[in-house]
């Protein structure tokens, strides 16, 4: 399955399922990003870590490792 961390620039994709345990979990979680929610990928660092994402209309900033665990439909 794709993750987010695959995803070009201004694309905009569905969450499928979120992996991870525990804490990381829960803390993507609290930032919005739970199963079936549109993240649109805004733009990226000059090193591309971390990108930034819009999630239910608010900005949002992501390390590469974060994103690898969220898998898209």
């Amino acid at each position: 399955m794709r993750t987010l961390k695959e995803v070009k620039i201004g694309e905009t994709v569905r969450v499928a399922r979120l992996n991870g345990e525990g804490a990381v979990k829960r803390r993507i979680m609290d930032m919005g990003i739970t199963r079936g929610v549109e993240i649109y990928v805004r733009k990226a660092a000059p090193l591309g870590d971390p990108i930034e994402v819009t999630v239910r209309g608010y900005e949002l900033s992501l390390r590469k490792a974060d994103a690898e665990m969220i898998e898209l439909v």
